[in-house]
């Protein structure tokens, strides 16, 4: 199931909240819950007109290297800096960064000052939403100042590019070593997580979230 982020923000965020808070117990409880936290999300950083009734806007502002700019000049260092703002709870950066590929007549959509604030319900709504991945994504010990890094797959495309949980370290953890040990009940081998990021407007944006437990 795809979806836009901005009008199901809770979705993507589902599997992550409920492995870091699920309890220590086992058998049919346990199985039940792991069946049922399988989830695919597209993640996207701006709202279509019909829902809020807003504009988005291909303005945004990174947290690139080098300063704001509008998304990332590689996938690498969109997933980086995506990353690096979810750890210190810089949600709105991460919102800047986020966007959603063009499909049938819709146009590509990018993060904005408009969808991103939190002087809307639907901006406050977003942010709310990427702080919860906060907890699984962070190191312990954590750091002010993490330090990320993202090697590409080596099907990564001139348009695509998708980043497994394993190719993507936080202070030389990978994020699939970091969500495991935030989570109860789950073990190596048992989770993917994938970080999806497309060229849009000549930029690269974090579109996709898939989680899948089992």
């Amino acid at each position: 199931m795809t979806t836009g982020w901005m009008t199901t923000g809770a979705l993507t965020t589902a599997t992550l909240v409920g492995l870091t808070g699920c309890s220590d117990g086992s058998g049919s409880d346990s199985a039940s819950e792991s069946d049922s936290a399988s989830h695919s999300a597209s993640a996207s950083a701006s709202a279509s007109a019909s829902a809020e009734g807003a504009t988005p806007t291909a303005e945004a502002s990174s947290a690139t290297a080098g300063g704001s700019s509008e998304g990332g000049e590689t996938p690498e260092a969109t997933v980086e800096a995506w990353v690096a703002a979810v750890v210190k709870g810089d949600t709105k950066e991460a919102c800047l960064l986020m966007g959603e590929a063009a499909t049938g007549s819709s146009p590509a959509q990018t993060g904005s000052e408009e969808t991103c604030g939190t002087d809307s319900a639907q901006g406050k709504r977003i942010q709310d939403t990427v702080g919860q991945f906060k907890e699984s994504f962070t190191p312990d010990p954590p750091t002010a100042d993490p330090k990320v890094e993202a090697t590409a797959p080596a099907d990564a495309s001139a348009e695509k590019a998708v980043f497994p949980a394993d190719r993507i370290t936080i202070d030389g953890k990978t994020l699939e070593e970091i969500i495991i040990s935030n989570s109860t009940g789950v073990g190596p081998g048992q989770l993917d997580v994938k970080i999806g990021t497309d060229k849009l407007d000549g930029a690269w944006y974090v579109t996709d979230m898939d989680f899948n437990l089992g």
